[in-house]
């Protein structure tokens, strides 16, 4: 399932720089995570890191993009060709 960013964003950044697959950008006035790049972090790391990082915890699981480990896994794959995943 990939993370989606509340309205209770303070556009701070810090969940962007830790995005390795470059899924979070700001848009308008709060920062926004593109689905179709959001692995949960799958691939880089154990533990989904814009969620370690945001310190208003508005990095949450959508609903509207539920997804298997298996499936974040080949996305990330996808994304990053040539690479061999971190934690798998």
């Amino acid at each position: 399932m990939a993370y989606k960013i509340t309205e209770e964003c303070i556009s701070c950044g810090a969940c962007e720089v830790e995005c390795k697959n470059n899924a979070i950008s700001v848009s308008d006035s709060i920062y926004v995570i593109d689905p179709e790049k959001c692995t949960e972090c799958v691939g880089w790391f154990s533990t989904a890191k814009c969620v370690e990082q945001c310190p208003v915890d508005c990095c949450i699981p959508d609903p509207a993009h539920k997804e298997t480990h298996e499936q974040l896994l080949e996305k990330w794959k996808k994304l990053n060709p040539g690479k061999t995943p971190a934690a798998a």
